[in-house]
């Protein structure tokens, strides 16, 4: 027999074959590919949702930024909490997350903002509409021996948060500053136009954050709103009890007088140590300005709402009275019930005699004054919280039988 078929025509109808099988392979391919394979949705969190504000609060797991985080989310804010965790407390964390469990109201991130790519990267991946700066090494002893810490942890990290703010077109900043910026001055109550001569490197390191962001502020591209509270010595915690204040246990000694006197009170400590009672006021300790906790995330709030494009706020946040460090501790020892013992110690390194507020212009401007204004009642509630957390957010040390 002859084969009169064409031999150049068999590859042509093979490569054919070959096509038809890799088009049903890929096929089959994508049609049984798992979900995890596709592209997720987009977070809630990275978008911009209208009617909602998306707060950035910074060092929110800490005392006062939990306190503050708390009330943005009783105000259905939406929060993301970043936190580098080395003052504060993930059991606040948690608190807040167990209050809020709805998705798409609060999410916390563990980052530092002395990383600059980290802080980019999560600008980068949220719609921030504003940033509540919180996060700082807070006190003044251990400024004067660690002053570097203190100037990275407070200038320069402020200096990443702008940095990020301005590539990623955030527009408002509430940044939390300190009364500690005017040093020493030479008349009382103190307003938001005293000259400004910090002694200490906690309120050198806050002033010089305040004038980076104040020169920002001015450049025409910026377009900024920015709240600059400065406030004075914080006592108190949640009124119903849910969050409070848990220092760590070796920075007690740096730490504030009312977590000194519940530390005597529960007997951690053998006493309070009082430091400097040679002073130029009225008994010879250290007067101060007590602003209660929950009235300094309101104005915090009240500064967020009223914040303007193209406007800088500065306010003084305090009561408008001091009380002198003894009269705090007849108080603490009325609201804990305990005869807590105290001991005299000479003056601590970078400390001012006397220091309370005008809040004039806040009581004005923002329609904010302070309510909780009762020494010994912000101490009881404090003290309630303490009581029922003797480890702080951590569980209960099981008793040695």
């Amino acid at each position: 027999m002859v084969d009169f078929s064409d031999p150049k025509r068999r590859p042509r109808h093979l490569s054919k074959l070959v096509m038809a099988a890799l088009l049903t392979a890929m096929c089959v391919l994508m049609l049984t590919q798992p979900p995890c394979h596709r592209r997720p949705a987009p977070s809630v969190f990275s978008i911009h949702q209208p009617g909602v504000t998306h707060v950035l609060v910074t060092g929110g797991a800490g005392y006062i930024g939990s306190h503050a985080a708390l009330r943005l989310l009783k105000d259905s804010f939406r929060v993301t909490i970043v936190d580098n965790l080395s003052r504060g407390n993930i059991g606040a964390i948690k608190v807040l997350q167990n209050l809020f469990p709805e998705p798409g109201r609060l999410q916390f991130i563990q980052a530092d903002l002395g990383d600059p790519k980290a802080v980019n990267r999560i600008f980068a991946e949220n719609a921030f509409d504003a940033v509540m700066h919180f996060a700082a090494v807070a006190y003044v002893g251990e400024s004067t021996l660690e002053p570097l810490r203190y100037y990275h942890n407070i200038t320069a990290n402020t200096l990443v948060v702008l940095e990020a703010m301005a590539t990623h077109n955030v527009k408002t900043l509430i940044y939390s500053s300190t009364c500690a910026t005017y040093g020493e001055p030479e008349k009382m109550p103190i307003t938001e136009e005293t000259p400004q001569f910090p002694i200490n490197p906690y309120g050198k390191a806050k002033k010089m954050a305040e004038d980076i962001i104040l020169d920002f502020s001015k450049s025409k591209k910026a377009d900024m709103a920015v709240m600059i509270l400065r406030y004075f010595n914080v006592i108190g915690s949640d009124p119903e009890g849910r969050l409070g204040e848990a220092p760590r246990p070796e920075l007690r000694e740096h730490g504030r007088i009312s977590g000194a006197c519940f530390d005597a009170a529960l007997g951690i400590i053998p006493g309070l140590k009082v430091k400097g009672t040679d002073y130029e006021t009225p008994d010879g300790t250290c007067v101060r300005d007590y602003i209660d906790v929950t009235d300094l995330v309101d104005a915090h709030v009240k500064a967020l709402n009223k914040a303007e494009r193209g406007r800088v706020g500065i306010y003084n946040v305090g009561t408008g009275k001091g009380r002198s460090v003894k009269e705090f501790v007849e108080a603490c020892k009325k609201a804990t019930g305990v005869d807590i013992k105290v001991d005299y110690f000479p003056r601590r390194p970078g400390d001012y005699a006397e220091v309370y507020s005008d809040p004039a212009k806040i009581n004005r401007e923002l329609n904010w004054t302070a309510q909780h204004t009762d020494l010994h009642e912000s101490l009881r509630v404090a003290w309630t919280w303490q009581k029922a957390h003797r480890s702080g957010y951590e569980p209960p040390q099981a008793m040695i039988l």
